[in-house]
């Protein structure tokens, strides 16, 4: 076998892993591996603040810039900040988003301002006594540069804090820069219900579906052009876009190293499983915080683990198993101080990917929504969903009432099928790869 690997091409390597991969089940952690060890046999993908770097900054020369960004902002393994630092370019102020400039913080934490110790720079918390630039923090700045690593769904807060800066770059009548990064996702992935007029929030800003299969830069030429946002008409956008990303690609075949994008989104596996079961967030069965699997195990006291890992499984549902399992949610700082059912013993399941391009995980997410659900007794039905979390977190209330209303978990995905159609047709106008 191993003399038939180095001697084959490129393209037959990939076809060899897609056999196994079709042909049985394998672990993640292999294929991971697989994919990864093949992406990194050709062409890296160059991000766009890579490419930027490998410029030598020239266009900033001269100019007065203002980064919003954090801890994913990585180049070779150097932070953006201190690669412009040492190129001269004059950053007048940063901004960071939810979770802090080093991704430190917990859900929902409020940050305060600061200085960068390395640098000097003031650094301006948009997940603290605001959440948008003010006119003071955008005060002598001549362009605004967007560099953050997204996940691919709609309720993580990145892209919303994206929103409102472009709005603060429209005020200030100064172009926004996004310096493209990958969707983990890839870029042909779309699921779940458009969010809907009245659903807005800050885990969600935009008409889109739970996920989107757009890149940052991508969804800001969207959310400029389809009015997503007021005010936004006459802003300049400018895209750095990557090089070598192509939209079939999920994180392992980009061959860039994963960044924990926020305390609860470790690796790329718990980001492929967020989109689905985040909706439990919204819910009094647990997402696992509060335990060193969060996103994938899932749970609820008293179930009976057993059964509802056979049901789950006999849904042959594309590229994951379920495991029963118990676990207890336990405080941990950093991650999440107070979890549901702190100190409970808690039955439920373990999600674990066996084919992460065949797994869909907002169908999944909602599979999972109905198994629970049904599972439980009246009484527990009635407290089940923490209506407006649940419905902000959906983008509808469509999705909590079907699922009381008995309807089966394939009928509610179906239910969707049309506004995703519309959507994709909408979007390939704005599609940079």
């Amino acid at each position: 076998m191993s003399t038939a690997i180095e001697c084959a091409t490129i393209e037959e390597i990939r076809t060899y892993i897609d056999r196994m991969i079709k042909n049985a089940t394998l672990p993640l952690l292999l294929i991971m591996l697989l994919t990864t060890s093949f992406a990194n046999a050709g062409t890296q993908v160059k991000v766009g603040a890579k490419v930027l770097s490998e410029s030598g900054f020239t266009e900033l020369g001269g100019k007065h810039v203002g980064l919003v960004t954090n801890h994913t902002s990585v180049v070779d393994g150097a932070h953006l900040i201190d690669i412009m630092h040492a190129h001269g370019v004059n950053i007048l102020a940063i901004f960071s988003p939810e979770h802090g400039l080093r991704g430190a913080e917990e859900d929902g934490v409020k940050i305060a301002e600061h200085v960068d110790r390395r640098t000097g720079i003031p650094v301006y918390s948009l997940y603290g006594k605001v959440r948008k630039p003010t006119p003071e923090m955008m005060r002598d700045l001549d362009l605004l540069i967007y560099d953050i690593q997204d996940v691919g769904a709609r309720f993580y807060t990145y892209i919303s804090t994206m929103g409102l800066a472009m709005q603060a770059a429209a005020e200030a009548h100064i172009p926004f820069v996004v310096l493209d990064r990958p969707n983990p996702l890839g870029g042909e992935y779309l699921s779940g219900f458009v969010l809907e007029k009245g659903c807005h929030s800050f885990v969600g800003e935009y008409p889109i579906p739970v996920a989107h299969g757009l890149t940052s830069g991508e969804l800001a030429h969207m959310i400029k052009r389809e009015r997503m946002l007021p005010g936004l008409e006459e802003l300049d956008i400018r895209v750095i876009r990557m090089e070598g990303w192509r939209r079939e690609m999920q994180w392992p075949e980009t061959g860039l190293q994963w960044t924990q994008t926020s305390p609860n989104i470790p690796d790329f596996e718990t980001s492929l499983l967020y989109p689905g079961i985040c909706f439990l967030e919204g819910t009094a069965a647990s997402e696992g915080r509060g335990t060193q699997e969060p996103f994938k195990v899932a749970g609820f006291p008293g179930l009976n683990a057993d059964a509802l890992a056979v049901l789950l499984n006999g849904k042959n549902l594309h590229g994951v198993r379920f495991e029963p399992v118990q676990f207890t949610p336990r405080s941990i700082p950093g991650k999440s101080s107070h979890p549901k059912f702190r100190g409970r013993i808690l039955s439920g399941v373990r999600l674990v990917i066996t084919d992460p391009h065949a797994y869909r995980p907002v169908e999944t997410g909602v599979q999972l929504l109905c198994a629970l659900y049904n599972s439980l007794g009246e009484r527990e039905r009635k407290h089940f969903f923490q209506t407006n979390g649940f419905d902000l977190l959906a983008g509808t209330d469509r999705l909590r009432r079907l699922i009381q209303a008995g309807m089966s978990a394939d009928d509610i995905i179906a239910a969707w099928q049309k506004e995703n159609e519309l959507f994709a047709e909408s979007r390939k106008k704005y599609l940079l790869y």
